[in-house]
């Protein structure tokens, strides 16, 4: 814009300088045409040739002032199209950019898609990308690139500590220049841009250099185009995380649900098959629950689940996998742990769930079925059949007991019947 503006005084200058070159030119010609004239005494023809004199170097200077005005006009026309052909190069990049992100399965995608158009569009600039985390209480860094050895940006930023997320603007931290900087900040002059797509900040973009803030709102549009792009990206990335939270997971206890249990159970066993090891299933069915909802109505059971649910993935490890069965039913998969594992697992389980009956003010206990493959079930056809045979036995010991399922007898044992597996009282 500021080079458009400046073009157009250039050229408003030239038309004023060739008006007044062709003024001169006219008043030329009429004292030549006067000097003819037979009536005019020497001493006037004197002053007209001195008069056409002047003019004449007047319309000189006019004319070489008029050469270097025009070379200037030349030269900015040869800027405007160094400009034009940049930026017509920024938003073929930039185009480039949004179709990449199309592509993006997940937020390491996405910024190297970042990272790359970052680098070809701002070469000197670092830069880095941050995105919000499930309980958006920080931002986590995603990624960064550094073209001067000082920019190093945090692992994690507070929202609360950051002017840009707070101003839902974009906001230059440079200390020399004595700017607000946000408490985060540390190191060479950046520029920080939010990231908002549909009325949500999805993340935060930073560009850094240590020529300070002058430099950085230099590029503050092309800075703003990559936020805009990004933040469209992340938003579908969000949108589709939760679209496939949502088709597994049950939307009540947040746990898995069956359909996710029956690949992640069969991933799980193919493993232990391979390696030789072992895989666990734990069936829960939560007593009385029927007699819970008629009592104290269906919030209180719902939040009873939930804090089953709760109970159940706080003493569980990462690698296991707590599902809803259905109902009042849950189911726990435990690789790599036996029998004798898989039983303690249980126990603990139950009484975390009885420890619950105070805080609801109600009687709350489950029964526990377990199963093991290869020490009770043969596989995936069976294992969970077992678990819920030894579920049955449990029911009918009393409730608010463990029970497993009869250990395999070996083949060469088993005589002429292959007798399949029983259930029996742990």
């Amino acid at each position: 814009m500021a080079n458009l503006d400046d073009l157009a005084g250039r050229g408003r200058e030239t038309r004023r300088y060739r008006q007044s070159l062709y003024s001169c030119q006219g008043l030329v010609a009429l004292l030549l045409v006067a000097a003819m004239l037979p009536s005019l005494t020497l001493a006037a023809m004197l002053g007209i040739g001195a008069i056409g004199l002047v003019l004449m170097g007047i319309q000189h200077s006019i004319s070489r002032r008029l050469g270097d005005k025009s070379v200037d006009l030349i030269a900015c026309h040869g800027a405007l199209l160094v400009e034009a052909e940049t930026s017509r190069h920024r938003v073929e990049e930039l185009f480039e950019m949004t179709d990449m992100l199309q592509s993006a399965e997940d937020h390491a995608d996405a910024g190297a898609v970042l990272q790359a158009t970052s680098l070809r569009l701002l070469p000197e600039f670092s830069g880095a990308l941050y995105v919000f985390n499930n309980s958006r209480d920080r931002l986590d860094l995603a990624v960064s690139w550094s073209q001067h050895g000082e920019f190093a940006p945090a692992e994690t930023l507070v929202p609360d500590n950051c002017w840009a997320l707070k101003r839902g603007k974009p906001h230059v931290n440079d200390p020399v220049a004595g700017t607000l900087c946000c408490m985060h900040h540390s190191g060479p002059a950046t520029m920080e841009l939010p990231m908002v797509a549909r009325g949500t900040v999805y993340g935060l973009l930073m560009l850094g250099t240590p020529e300070g803030a002058a430099k950085l709102k230099s590029v503050a549009r092309v800075g703003r185009a990559l936020a805009d792009s990004m933040s469209l990206a992340l938003s579908n990335i969000a949108l589709r995380e939760k679209l496939r939270t949502q088709s597994l997971r049950d939307p009540l206890t947040g746990l898995y649900n069956r359909r996710y249990m029956e690949d992640a159970l069969d991933r799980y066993l193919s493993m232990a098959e391979r390696t030789g090891g072992t895989t666990s299933v734990i069936m829960i069915d939560l007593d009385h629950f029927k007699a819970l909802n008629d009592q104290h109505g269906h919030a209180k059971g719902d939040a009873v689940l939930r804090e089953v649910a709760s109970q159940m993935v706080g003493a569980l490890r990462p690698s296991d996998v707590a599902c809803r069965y259905g109902g009042e039913e849950l189911l726990v998969i435990l690789p790599a742990c036996d029998l004798d594992d898989a039983l303690l697992k249980a126990e603990m389980l139950r009484g975390r769930v009885e420890s619950l009956s105070e805080t609801h003010g109600a009687a709350i206990s489950a029964s526990f079925g377990v199963a093991c493959v290869p020490e009770t079930s043969a596989g995936f056809a069976d294992v969970v059949a077992m678990a819920d045979g030894a579920l049955y036995v449990a029911k009918q010991a009393g409730r608010n007991c463990v029970r497993a399922a009869a250990t395999r007898t070996p083949r060469n044992d088993r005589g002429g019947d292959g007798g399949g597996p029983r259930l029996a009282v742990a």
